[in-house]
């Protein structure tokens, strides 16, 4: 067997592990954490209130 052919098959077994470790923790996530935790922006409304927002003298600079 070529080093090629080698290779390609190194590739897809490390794609199918990395698949199979995506659906692991897709999983492991979905058991752990309830949906409505997993679909709220807390971040963002943390970003929101501690952003200046100064529109009528300009760009903040």
């Amino acid at each position: 067997m070529a080093i090629w052919t080698l290779l390609e098959y190194a590739a897809w077994i490390a794609a199918a592990g990395f698949g199979l470790f995506i659906i692991f923790d897709w999983l492991k996530t979905d058991s752990t954490y309830s949906e409505e935790m997993l679909t709220s922006s807390r971040e963002g409304e943390l970003e929101a209130m501690t952003e200046e927002h100064r529109l009528e003298d300009g760009p903040n600079v």
